[in-house]
């Protein structure tokens, strides 16, 4: 799935799982919110961004540059 939302996209979407590629200057909250609202979690506390001490993050950092923009970073979020 890649739906493409102005200047941010969802590139995969799981049930507890969404990758997101935004804008590198989004905070986290815009994150959270972008996610929120084009993909709702469906859960009491909503999507949370997977940090770094995540071991599902397998040491990769919480924002990964994007190959196809340079502008933007991609992050996973977890339900």
């Amino acid at each position: 799935m890649n739906q493409q939302i102005g200047p941010a996209a969802i590139t995969r979407h799981g049930i507890f799982g969404l990758q997101v590629c935004v804008p590198s200057d989004w905070t986290d909250d815009q994150v959270v919110d972008f996610a929120e609202t084009q993909a709702p979690s469906g859960t009491e506390d909503g999507w949370k961004i997977r940090r770094e001490d995540s071991p599902d993050l397998r040491g990769d950092p919480e924002r990964v540059q994007c190959s196809k923009h340079s502008t933007h970073v991609h992050i996973m979020l977890d339900a």
